[in-house]
């Protein structure tokens, strides 16, 4: 099966893959969640940890996933991440080889002032997470990721945009600004809207960062379907993707400054319902991704378990390939807890095989060293237990 999969990458993904990319070399906790002090080295393979449940395999990658914007694969709050028996503050650093020179990069609290977090960029002090972005992308999936297309459009949205961050550091800006003025928006309505220009100002930062964030996502849409990752006997299945939204179904037949000028306007228009219903009740902010198995053309959501976390797999890996064939050198890293559930032994295989030609940096977690047996000498394995990372041989 490996080998099939293999034969359906084209030349250009080949030449893309044998590219230098960014790899993490390093990476060393300290105080962070179950582990007082840890080193590990990577040699740049892939990286399989394994271990119990609980032994913390999932903290290595959230350690790493917190090199980059964002609260890291669990969401957590900073007071989440500090040991329990230390002093209340945490850090995590780690060296990266960009293909030219060593960086370092490091985040962290103080136990002095545990609620700010600290960013570092080679020991100089960063603004904050998001100048992370600049040098280090993340894409992951973790168990919680499972329920995707069972649970509310929230989390799919938030999905898509990881994926659209991989390719556009801006987008994460973007939406920050939406966010943010959106919430100003509601605050000046709930105080009566009394400021008619400061109102108008908020309403057009709105409608300028969402119909961008809408054109963002419409086009990382069209990359995954350009970029699908398949197999001869479809291990990951094709998926059909549409965006429900207003601002993305103008987009389809509208030019971008229309469309953001019908936006300012239809928030202006709906002021009165918006400050009734206390939040902004069109927007980027409740749209949402439709996916369809196309074999079946079933909603992913009406999916078995299996097939569900086989077309999320398929999602992460075309988003890789679109990103490794549009940007050679992208600094993507992919994180995936737990990545063996549901998968059988044949889909391992394939799955193992498509990582290995991407030539991302890959780290996976499972619950035990065999799901990993069929990398072989082609990864770097770890045994996870008592607090302590030992590196250990597949085969």
């Amino acid at each position: 099966m490996s080998e099939a999969v293999a034969r359906k990458w084209d030349s250009e993904t080949q030449d893309a893959a044998a590219v230098k990319r960014a790899r993490i070399t390093r990476l060393t906790v300290t105080n962070f969640r179950s582990y007082p002090r840890a080193e590990i080295s990577f040699d740049g393979r892939p990286a399989a940890i394994s271990g119990a449940n609980g032994a913390g395999k999932t903290n290595i990658l959230e350690a790493i996933s917190l090199i980059g914007p964002g609260r890291g694969v669990r969401g957590a709050r900073l007071d989440e991440l500090p040991r329990i028996d230390g002093d209340g503050g945490w850090a995590v650093s780690a060296r990266v080889d960009d293909g030219e020179d060593e960086r370092r990069f490091g985040v962290g609290a103080a136990s002095a002032n545990p609620a700010r977090r600290i960013c570092r960029i080679d020991d100089r002090d960063a603004s904050g997470p998001g100048a992370f972005a600049e040098h280090l992308r993340f894409m992951w999936l973790t168990p919680a990721q499972d329920r995707l297309f069972m649970e509310g459009a929230g989390d799919r949205r938030k999905f898509l945009d990881r994926m659209t961050l991989a390719h556009d550091p801006a987008h994460g800006r973007r939406s920050t600004a939406y966010e943010q003025a959106m919430r100003q928006r509601q605050r000046l309505l709930e105080d009566g809207g009394r400021d008619e220009d400061w109102l108008s100002a908020v309403e057009s930062q709105m409608a300028d960062a969402g119909t961008a964030i809408a054109a963002a996502r419409r086009a990382m849409v069209s990359r995954l379907e350009a970029a699908e990752v398949t197999s001869e006997d479809n291990v990951f299945p094709d998926a059909d993707l549409a965006l429900e939204g207003d601002l993305e179904k103008a987009l389809q037949s509208e030019g971008r400054d229309a469309v953001e000028r019908d936006f300012a306007e239809t928030l202006r228009a709906r002021r009165r319902r918006d400050a009734e219903a206390g939040r902004a009740l069109t927007g980027p902010h409740r749209s949402d991704l439709l996916v369809t198995h196309r074999a079946k053309g079933r909603p992913a959501r009406l999916c078995s378990t299996g097939e569900q976390k086989a077309l999320l797999i398929g999602l992460v890996l075309a988003n890789a390939r679109a990103l490794s064939l549009s940007d050679p050198s992208a600094p993507l890293i992919l994180l995936l807890d737990e990545i063996a559930a549901h998968l059988d032994e044949g889909r391992r295989a394939a799955l193992f095989s498509i990582l290995d030609d991407l030539g991302f940096q890959a780290f996976m977690t499972g619950t035990d060293r065999s799901l990993f047996e069929a990398w072989g000498s082609r990864a770097q394995h770890f045994d996870v237990s008592d607090g302590a990372v030992h590196e250990t041989q597949l085969t």
